[in-house]
C-alpha cells in the first residue's frame, strides 16, 4: 500500500478494536489501546493503536489523536521500561509498505531491546499464543 492509501475497516487492528479478534491487553482508554504483538521481535514487544482514528498512516491522523496515541505509547513504554527491566527500549512506526508497515492502521511499535540477544525480523518470529505471551503482559500491566 501506498501512503496515500484509503483506510480498510477490515485490517486486523480495526477487527481488534471491534472485538473480533482477540488480543492480549495492557492499558486501554477510551481513544487507544495497547496490547502485545502476536509476532514478538524480542520478549514485551506490544503495540499501541488509537481507536477511534482511521488513519492509515502518520501522515493521516489529526493532531489531537496523535497527542492522545503518543502519550500512551509514553506510559506503555514506561510499563515496559519497570516491569521488564530491558537494557534498551526502541520506539517504531512505519509508513508505507516501503517502509517495512504491514498492517494499515497507525500504530507504534514498543519493542523491549536486551543486551546479548538479536531482535527477530519485523514480522518473521512465529505466531505467539495468549497464554505463552500472558505472564509477560502480567508484568507490563503492573508496572503501568
Amino acid at each position: 500500500m501506498s501512503l496515500d492509501s484509503s483506510y480498510d475497516d477490515d485490517n486486523i487492528f480495526a477487527k481488534i478494536i471491534r472485538g473480533d479478534v482477540p488480543c492480549v491487553k495492557l492499558y486501554e482508554t477510551d481513544a487507544v489501546l495497547g496490547f502485545m504483538d502476536v509476532f514478538p521481535q524480542s520478549e514485551g514487544h506490544c503495540l499501541v493503536i488509537h481507536k477511534s482514528a482511521t488513519a492509515t498512516n502518520l501522515f493521516d491522523i489529526e493532531q489531537d489523536a496523535l497527542a492522545e496515541l503518543t502519550a500512551a505509547v509514553q506510559i506503555i513504554a514506561e510499563g515496559v521500561k519497570a516491569g521488564l527491566k530491558p537494557d534498551g527500549v526502541r520506539i517504531a512506526q512505519f509508513n508505507g509498505a516501503a517502509a517495512g508497515q504491514t498492517v494499515f492502521h497507525l500504530h507504534f511499535h514498543i519493542i523491549p531491546v536486551y543486551e546479548n540477544t538479536t531482535l527477530a525480523a519485523h514480522g518473521s518470529a512465529g505466531p505467539r499464543t495468549a497464554e505463552s505471551l500472558e505472564p509477560v503482559a502480567d508484568k507490563i500491566r503492573k508496572a503501568i
